[in-house]
């Protein structure tokens, strides 16, 4: 599965660990950038090793660095079952 912008993930450790959050940016073929956003599933935009991500099958239309608040439309608009 590929790690790309817009895959919904599911963060496996550190202190949001089972919390679900959207890749916003790729940095590199280790880290990615991820968010909740915050609001809506307490995951904070930061950058996060690719091995503590567990990737969905859903993948949500955001561009690279996409607000949190265009973030939080897309996925609403989305319907995304099970992410909260």
């Amino acid at each position: 599965m590929a790690m790309e912008v817009g895959r919904v993930c599911t963060k496996l450790l550190g202190r949001e660990a089972d919390k679900n959050c959207v890749i916003v940016e790729v940095v590199n073929k280790n880290f990615v950038v991820v968010s909740g956003p915050k609001e809506l599933t307490g995951v904070k935009r930061r950058r996060c090793n690719i091995k503590h991500l567990e990737p969905w099958d859903v993948k949500i239309n955001v561009e690279k660095g996409a607000s949190d608040d265009t973030l939080k439309e897309a996925i609403l608009k989305a319907k995304v079952e099970g992410y909260s």
